[in-house]
């Protein structure tokens, strides 16, 4: 007897063609994004708290996730208030709580990554 044709490729061809169009359209941005990781970033939560962490990598909802991170936060209301810190380790910030997020990087990379603010 012999084996079907299909049998030797499981996933239709419509599928490779479509994940591969996908890839090729977020490139440029998954670049960008690769460029920035291991570089330090400060996050600020809505709430008032910052984390400082190595940047591990970033999902395609938005929620970021740091690695050897540190927490700050202020003990009082005041802004001249002292900001007690924490260490925390690994960290998932979601996107909806994330007020602002700041890199440590050189000036050449800064002017490059204004371009994935469209």
């Amino acid at each position: 007897m012999e084996a079907p044709e299909s049998s030797s490729n499981p996933v239709p061809q419509d599928v490779h063609s479509n994940t591969l169009e996908s890839q090729k359209a977020g490139s440029p941005l998954v670049a960008q994004l690769r460029k920035l990781i291991f570089c330090r970033m400060l996050v600020g939560v809505s709430d008032g708290r910052f984390f400082l962490g190595v940047f591990y990598c970033i999902d395609k909802q938005g929620n970021i996730i740091l690695q050897d991170a540190v927490e700050y936060r202020s003990t009082r209301r005041s802004p001249s208030s002292p900001m007690e810190q924490r260490c925390v380790g690994l960290i998932l910030i979601p996107v909806s709580c994330r007020s602002s997020c700041h890199i440590e990087c050189g000036i050449d990379e800064q002017m490059s990554l204004l371009s994935l603010n469209k």
